[in-house]
């Protein structure tokens, strides 16, 4: 049998880089990140590995790159933010 994976989604933002908490939407972060810049720079708030929150200021300056890979499956992974874990924060 073959072990279960999942898709995790690396955000790279200017020098610091951060990984997606399962149930993240990569698709709705990236509008949330257009629209922000659209109106000249705004907080935006997601979830990443180890349940934790970020919230990163977009501005037209900010240079963000998404990269979405299949890793290894870890259940403690679920986005839920009662419940973190010490895991990598980020990248």
């Amino acid at each position: 049998m073959g072990e279960q994976t999942m898709i995790r989604t690396q955000v790279a933002v200017n020098d610091a880089a951060f990984y997606l908490a399962q149930g993240q939407s990569h698709e709705e972060l990236m509008r949330k990140i257009e629209e922000a810049v659209k109106a000249g720079g705004r907080f935006v708030t997601f979830t990443v590995v180890g349940n934790r929150e970020v919230s990163v200021l977009f501005t037209v300056s900010t240079s963000v790159a998404l990269s979405v890979e299949t890793v290894q499956y870890d259940v403690r992974d679920n986005g839920e933010l009662a419940e973190p874990f010490g895991g990598f924060f980020d990248a």
